[in-house]
């Protein structure tokens, strides 16, 4: 008897034992579980969905991006050294049409008026000289643009993204050809400007004379000292 007591007893420990050797386990089993499930999403988790991704598509894509930029670059470029130019050839203009009226008027206007368009006249040109230098700031940009968006073309074309090259030269021709119309207006500038310089020498040395002339018109009890 004693000895089935015993081995009840024992039975009885080796149960408790057990059930709470199972209460302990079950977090462990259910923070596994939770963690294979995450595992098994995260696997899941579909990286590549666009197949068509490869390096080849993304180099052209960016060849694609280059080319949009370096044609705005280009345009902005252009328009600029097209207003650039337009300014200059004003500015030159108006210094030709100043000088002639000058030229027409001495004689006919007093010291005071002559002395007043003759500094209008020096501040006009100081204004060509200003547009001259920002004709050549904004060409030289423009130049630049145009190296920039003949590279991006070859790149373009080299990358397998035929449509943006054909688009990118077609780009380069257009600005090309604008610039070329612009500098035309230029040329003729510069040839008016030639003139301007031919009326200036002749404006200033008849200017010359005249303040000479009055000077010796000038009575000689003026001219005496005291």
């Amino acid at each position: 008897m004693a000895a089935l007591w015993r081995g009840a007893v024992f039975l009885r420990l080796l149960r408790r034992n057990n059930q709470v050797l199972c209460r302990r386990c079950k977090p462990s089993w259910r923070s596994a579980a939770v963690a294979a499930s995450v595992a098994g999403g995260l696997c899941a988790v579909p990286f590549a969905q666009v197949p068509s991704l490869t390096h080849e598509s993304l180099i052209r894509r960016a060849a694609s991006l280059v080319t949009d930029s370096s044609s705005t670059f280009l345009s902005q470029t252009t328009l600029a050294l097209i207003d650039a130019i337009t300014e200059y050839s004003k500015a030159v203009q108006t210094l030709v049409t100043l000088q002639k009226r000058y030229l027409a008027s001495l004689g006919k206007l007093s010291q005071a008026e002559e002395d007043s368009v003759w500094q209008v006249m020096i501040g006009q040109r100081a204004e060509v000289n200003d547009r001259q230098e920002e004709c050549k700031r904004f060409e030289a940009v423009w130049v630049s643009a145009l190296r920039l968006c003949e590279t991006a073309a070859e790149a373009a074309y080299t990358s397998g993204a035929e449509h943006a090259s054909i688009t990118m030269q077609t780009n380069i021709q257009v600005a090309r050809s604008q610039a070329e119309e612009a500098r035309k207006f230029s040329r003729d500038a510069d040839k008016k400007l030639l003139e301007a310089k031919a009326l200036e020498v002749q404006a200033s040395a008849q200017r010359t004379s005249a303040l000479e002339q009055s000077e010796e018109d000038v009575p000689e009890a003026y001219l005496r000292e005291d």
